[in-house]
């Protein structure tokens, strides 16, 4: 088990380093190889409106001219232990992890991406917690009455969550819950958990059922595709000929077997959406990553769009490795060696 869990990390590191030279060949490979000069790419920095001069200077002190190599290590390095900038006037130190200053702000990106990470991580946290219950439970209560009203009900509801997206559903809600009836608070409203739990959870009741609403429907139906192949087999046939009362038989042996791929699953998708819940924290106006790594990409803000990718991998890197370590816990069928 310990050398599992080792070389389980080994493999998470390995993966991030191989993320970091990925992330950073877009950034700052590919723009030279469509021809992008060092000024070019210290325009950003500088404006626009900069002299030739200026954006010559800005490229020296931040070290555009230098060999790609040494521009990664210097990138890892500020992850690692920090970075000083050169601002021209005084130099600026970036305590680590250094994702850089933004463009537009000049400010360091990191603390802006804690503060928005508070948000997306109440909003994934929330409506992974309700579309797991209702997801899995109304996937093992259809599979145990195949056929019935109830189940063709509920794969129906699955199948229109499936295809409407998260805006779509969004604003339905928000028309019709907040704006007509007044049960939720209008869209762009957050409190945040320390201040009062109570309204933090208020605040996001409906951006979390909207959006459990979307996966919970795949996982009923992967729920109960997983219990109809499993409940077939000879070992719960064998469990029921023991005498072992029908619960015991459904949830120890029937679910847990059919609960694997629910597992790998969850990991990919609690991870993606801890790097931001784009559509979702859109249509309800929050301040997360998702909104943040929008708000930077049509700002052409690169340092911020760097960090919600290197944050974005680092939640599915880890994510994956609880899952993995998950997997001898949900089924017993599986070993860590």
């Amino acid at each position: 088990m310990i050398t599992y869990i080792i070389r389980r990390l080994i493999g998470a590191v390995i993966m991030l380093v191989i993320v970091s030279i990925v992330t950073f060949a877009i950034f700052f490979l590919v723009p030279r190889l469509v021809g992008a000069t060092p000024e070019g790419m210290a325009s950003r920095y500088a404006g626009r409106t900069a002299t030739a001069e200026t954006q010559q200077l800005i490229a020296k002190r931040l070290g555009f001219h230098d060999p790609l190599p040494v521009q990664y290590g210097r990138f890892v390095s500020g992850l690692v232990v920090g970075a000083e900038y050169d601002t021209g006037t005084s130099v600026e130190k970036c305590p680590a992890p250094c994702f850089g200053y933004s463009y537009l702000t000049e400010q360091p990106v990191w603390p802006d991406l804690v503060d928005r990470s508070r948000v997306t991580f109440s909003l994934g946290v929330g409506a992974a917690v309700i579309w797991v219950v209702a997801g899995v439970a109304t996937g093992v209560i259809s599979a145990l009455r195949r056929r019935s009203f109830f189940d063709r009900a509920a794969m129906g509801i699955a199948l229109a969550g499936v295809s409407m997206p998260v805006f779509f559903t969004g604003m339905i809600s928000l028309v019709f819950f907040s704006y007509s009836l007044g049960w939720t608070v209008p869209g762009g409203t957050y409190v945040d958990f320390t201040v009062d739990p109570v309204q933090w959870a208020y605040s996001l009741i409906l951006p979390w059922v909207t959006l459990a609403f979307l996966f919970a429907a795949g996982y009923a139906r992967l729920t109960r595709a997983g219990m109809l192949e499993t409940m077939n087999e000879d070992y719960i046939r064998t469990a029921r000929a023991k005498g072992l009362p029908e619960r015991t038989v459904v949830v120890k042996h029937g679910l847990r077997a059919a609960l694997t791929p629910i597992v790998t699953i969850f990991g990919l998708d609690f991870g993606l959406l801890l790097g931001g819940a784009v559509l979702t924290e859109s249509t309800f106006s929050l301040n997360g990553l998702g909104k943040y790594a929008i708000e930077a990409i049509v700002s052409n803000d690169l340092p911020k769009v760097m960090g919600v990718t290197l944050l974005t991998a680092v939640f599915v890197v880890v994510a994956n490795l609880i899952v993995d370590l998950l997997y001898a816990v949900v089924d017993p069928r599986v070993r860590l060696t």
